[in-house]
């Protein structure tokens, strides 16, 4: 009885997706008129950009549970390292009362609200002038562009009407 459990059995290759062919034109289609070469191209176009779609609104699904999956984490870690600093600025206040005050408990813990209270102040300034720096929130490059575009735009009618003008005018006097 040969031993089966030696040779693995064998594993098909990895299946990957083709995409479809398009079939070669053929003498058939040599002989469709204009009309129906434009539909063919619109509805291949059409289709081509709901594909796109498709594939941007899977890329973006997938990043946005990356990002929520480590949105969560970070939130957690964020929470742990918040009941830390509890646990040292708790300590920080024992250390002062012992060492510095003799043993009175209260002024450690006001020293180091007032420190704290002191960092937060400075925080909240710095907040506050970032926020007053992007507000209002007015994207200022792209209206730029957009005037940029409309005025080039502008210019080139008129130039297109001035020409049309002139060959309407040069027209008439024949």
């Amino acid at each position: 009885m040969p031993d089966q459990s030696q040779t693995p059995p064998p594993t098909p290759p990895p299946v990957s997706p083709t995409p479809p062919q398009a079939p070669p034109p053929g003498p058939a289609d040599d002989k469709r008129s204009v009309a129906d070469l434009v539909i063919d191209v619109s509805q291949g176009t059409s289709s081509l950009i709901r594909e796109e779609f498709e594939l941007a609104k899977a890329e973006v699904t997938e990043k946005v549970g990356k990002i929520l999956r480590g949105s969560v984490v970070g939130i957690a870690a964020g929470a742990f390292a918040f009941l830390a600093l509890i646990l040292v600025m708790e300590g920080i206040a024992w250390l002062l009362n012992e060492e510095v005050f003799d043993g009175k408990t209260w002024p450690g813990f006001f020293i180091e609200a007032a420190v704290f209270l002191l960092i937060a102040a400075g925080a909240g300034y710095v907040a506050y002038r970032s926020v007053r720096a992007g507000a209002p929130p007015l994207p200022e490059q792209a209206i730029e562009e957009a005037k940029l575009t409309r005025t080039m735009f502008e210019s080139e009618a008129e130039s297109m009407a001035e020409g049309v003008e002139k060959s309407v005018v040069k027209g008439a006097g024949k």
